[in-house]
């Protein structure tokens, strides 16, 4: 470096007549390395498809029974299909993380997670959140019914004042995948009424034309996020109803679908398969039962049927990354003709 007039300049590097135009060598102490160790070359047709081929594994159809947050003391139980997914941390689907959060009364669960966007739903119980984060602290109370929605990079803390079960949805293992942590939240906490939703539902579910539509259900948005009207900008929830005695026609989306059954009878199951027959029907369906209380796994790209071959309205609370697809322009929901 030269100084000239205060001012610090590099050294002239200008061409003159006459003078090597060679490539400067490497600077003193600079290890040069071929860095072509990790490189590889595959033929297109045998690497495009590493789910086909087995390279990565599937998402699995897995149901997790209710009995894994009855009884017991205060606890975090995760639905973990890690094993199945091929990684070295927790997660539900690639992207997803899902755990009962069981709290007695007048005990708290703490955590930090490594999210942008944690999604609660309450089964049972009455409690807060109290959430640190960058704007400062915020206590968010809830009830059974009530939804809440906190951003990543806080210290959550779940209070009951009751002996609550909480149903918890993150997106903790999309960001172990990218290898990232969370640094500007992009919403505040949230909490969604139960009781406002299912009036919003009850309205919904009379409306003369809502036998015909693809189902019956109240989408949870949030301001903070106009352009996808998710939860969060990463996690899509709603509530929807499955009326007694009716079928909701097969569809299929690009987002793993993590299902909560809030409550229902006998005879409520889906039909889960990877293609259609000429009825539109799915073809060699695997059959999960419903359960109160309980979770099932729906992969991404399969059709799907919802059955209520009982005489009473069934609930259930679906939370996917499709907030993420909807962004991506990649979630490519589908329906079949009724």
């Amino acid at each position: 470096m030269t100084d000239t007039g205060g001012v610090a300049h590099d050294s002239d590097t200008r061409s003159t007549p006459g003078a090597s135009s060679a490539p400067a060598g490497p600077a003193v102490g600079l290890a040069v390395e071929d860095w072509t160790g990790d490189a590889r070359f595959f033929e297109y047709s045998a690497a495009v498809d590493p789910v086909g081929s087995g390279v990565i594994g599937p998402v699995p159809v897995h149901r997790f029974p209710a009995s894994a947050h009855e009884g017991g003391p205060t606890r975090a139980v995760a639905l973990d299909l890690s094993a199945e997914l091929g990684v070295d941390y927790p997660a539900t689907g690639p992207g997803l993380l899902a755990q009962f959060l069981c709290i007695g009364t007048d005990d708290s669960l703490v955590s930090a997670p490594a999210a942008t966007s944690i999604l609660a739903y309450c089964l049972r119980g009455r409690g807060s959140t109290i959430v640190r984060w960058l704007e400062g602290d915020a206590e968010v109370p809830w009830q059974a019914g009530d939804v809440i929605v906190v951003p990543g990079g806080a210290r959550v803390e779940h209070r009951a004042q009751e002996a609550a079960v909480l149903y918890q949805v993150d997106d903790t293992p999309l960001l172990a995948y990218l290898g990232v942590v969370p640094a500007v939240p992009r919403f505040g906490p949230t909490r969604f009424d139960g009781a406002v939703a299912r009036a919003r539902l009850r309205a919904v579910a009379a409306d003369p034309g809502a036998s015909a539509r693809s189902r019956v259900a109240v989408l949870l948005g949030n301001a903070r996020a106009p352009r996808t009207l998710t939860a969060t900008h990463t996690l899509w929830a709603m509530l929807g109803v499955l009326p007694g005695g009716a079928l909701q026609r097969p569809h299929r989306h690009q987002s793993v679908a993590l299902d909560l059954i809030v409550d229902c009878r006998a005879g409520c199951y889906s039909l889960v398969g990877a293609a259609l027959d000429a009825h539109g029907s799915i073809t060699d369906p695997v059959r999960v039962d419903w359960e109160p209380g309980g979770v099932f796994v729906t992969p991404p790209g399969l059709w799907h049927s919802h059955h209520n071959e009982s005489d009473a309205p069934a609930h259930l609370l679906p939370v996917q990354d499709a907030g993420l697809h909807t962004y991506l322009r990649s979630l490519d929901i589908r329906f079949t003709a009724p």
